[in-house]
């Protein structure tokens, strides 16, 4: 009875996540969205993980999360320098 309420908060916390990522009025809000959506789905492995007595899926759980991070930071990156491989300006505006 528990996992399905858990399971049920998740769900709408996704079904949130998506609206928002569909109906933000900026770049940025859809970003954060798809972030968040990103970390209420580590929630859910790891969840599904504990109550199914598989702790290795506490691991892929850890390798969606830094996946996650590492691409939400690349598209912001590439939405303010338009390349991945712009370094970013010193405090004096020069580049490095």
């Amino acid at each position: 009875m528990m996992f399905a309420a858990t399971m049920a908060g998740i769900l709408v916390a996704m079904v949130l996540a998506l609206l928002r990522g569909l109906l933000g009025p900026t770049v940025y809000d859809r970003i954060l969205a798809l972030n968040t959506f990103g970390t209420i789905t580590v929630l859910a492995i790891a969840i599904l993980g504990f109550l199914m007595g598989r702790p290795d899926f506490l691991d892929i759980a850890l390798l969606y999360a830094l996946i996650n991070f590492v691409g939400t930071i690349a598209i912001l990156k590439y939405l303010r320098y338009g390349d991945l491989s712009a370094s970013s300006p010193d405090a004096d505006g020069s580049k490095r």
